[in-house]
């Protein structure tokens, strides 16, 4: 699996978790932000656009901005996620 089908699947978890276990929260907030660049995100790697446009980053440090939960697991995907974006546009 290459980095950019990492990303993709890495992406499309973080989607999933997202709605499977914040469903509620996604329609306004921090949540609602993050979860509309997630879903951008997977667009244009689907669609073969330009990574430059990926706006993932900073999801993490814009969560805990809201919500000082630094165990939840979300937290572990988004950064997992961001990490391949960064290693992916760096190479």
């Amino acid at each position: 699996m290459d980095t950019e089908e990492q990303l993709t699947a890495q992406i499309k978890l973080v989607i999933n978790t997202l709605e499977n276990e914040y469903s509620k929260e996604l329609n306004s907030g921090i949540l609602k932000l993050i979860y509309k660049r997630y879903l951008q995100a997977l667009e244009i790697l689907e669609k073969d656009k330009n990574i430059e446009e990926l706006n993932i980053e900073g999801g993490v440090r814009a969560y805990l901005d809201a919500y000082s939960d630094y165990q939840n697991p979300l937290l572990d995907k988004m950064h997992k996620a961001e990490k391949i974006l960064n290693n992916l546009k760096t190479t």
